[in-house]
């Protein structure tokens, strides 16, 4: 074990932080961001905010969004590659994960610039460790399309899924989501539902498919973003949704024409175009 180990010149840093409570910034989170010399961050007032709460004086603030992460990047790596510290931090949590970043990072180490982790607090992770839903093998989908096609074809994918699948949503669209995997997982499918992670009014609500759409939909208006954790398929419910010819006709039979049903399983649930086109044709003698 190490600490207190100097910042390296001209190294990307990139830096968890709190997802609500501010006792789970870590000491070397800490002491990264009070000593670099730029923090590139989603939201410079946000991000301001917490340094304030947490008593670090801010160091050059730059923010790096979808919007202008290409643009950004360049300038980021021109200073790096000058010996300047870099530390990158999304609004919560670990960055990269369904958060900007990525072009960054990939820029940097394509450039021979060393990028450290600083972890800490995770949704992600924080949801699927007290799910009980089991943590050996499981996936993560992030943020799913909001409509069309792709939305489908994700959703039918985590049907199908042998281990638990990790979903992001927001407050909007949460019970949608919820809906929509009930209907397509099926209603008895566990589910565990948390928000405000962390946070004093933390909630883990641990339930079925069908119960907690219900529940949601009869609760109000739901308030910050949540995490689902969607148990796998046992292998009876596998079997029922047979192979992947069967998401053809589901797709068909939502009402997509029969070229998109065939791009949607091409490109999202890995099947070969020639096996999807011979399926697609095997539905007209079905």
């Amino acid at each position: 074990m190490t600490r207190g180990a100097p910042l390296a010149p001209g190294t990307l840093y990139v830096v968890s932080t709190p997802i609500g409570n501010l006792g789970d910034l870590t000491e070397r989170a800490r002491e990264v961001l009070s000593t670099v010399d730029v923090l590139a961050c989603e939201d410079t007032r946000r991000t301001g905010r917490l340094l304030d709460l947490v008593g670090i004086e801010a160091p050059r603030l730059v923010a790096l969004h979808l919007h202008n992460e290409a643009e950004r990047t360049e300038a980021l790596v021109d200073r790096l590659r000058d010996g300047a510290t870099v530390a990158l931090v999304s609004d919560a949590g670990t960055p990269l994960v369904s958060d900007p970043g990525a072009h960054l990072v990939a820029r940097a180490v394509q450039a021979e610039i060393p990028v450290v982790a600083v972890p800490g607090a995770s949704a992600l992770l924080a949801a699927l460790v007290v799910s009980g839903l089991g943590t050996d093998r499981w996936r993560f989908e992030g943020f799913l399309p909001r409509k069309g096609l792709e939305r489908r074809a994700r959703l039918d994918d985590i049907a199908r899924a042998p281990h638990p699948s990790v979903v992001f949503e927001s407050p909007h669209r949460v019970r949608t989501t919820l809906a929509d995997l009930a209907e397509i997982c099926g209603a008895e499918r566990s589910v565990v539902v948390a928000r405000e992670l962390t946070k004093l009014y933390e909630q883990v609500l641990r339930s079925t498919l069908a119960d907690a759409a219900e529940r949601v939909a009869a609760g109000g208006e739901p308030r910050g973003e949540h995490v689902l954790v969607v148990d796998g398929a046992r292998p009876e419910r596998a079997e029922q949704l047979g192979p992947p010819d069967a998401s053809l006709r589901r797709l068909v039979d939502a009402g997509l024409s029969r070229r998109d049903a065939v791009t949607a399983v091409v490109l999202l649930l890995g099947v070969p175009r020639q096996q999807a086109y011979r399926a697609s044709l095997q539905l007209d003698r079905d």
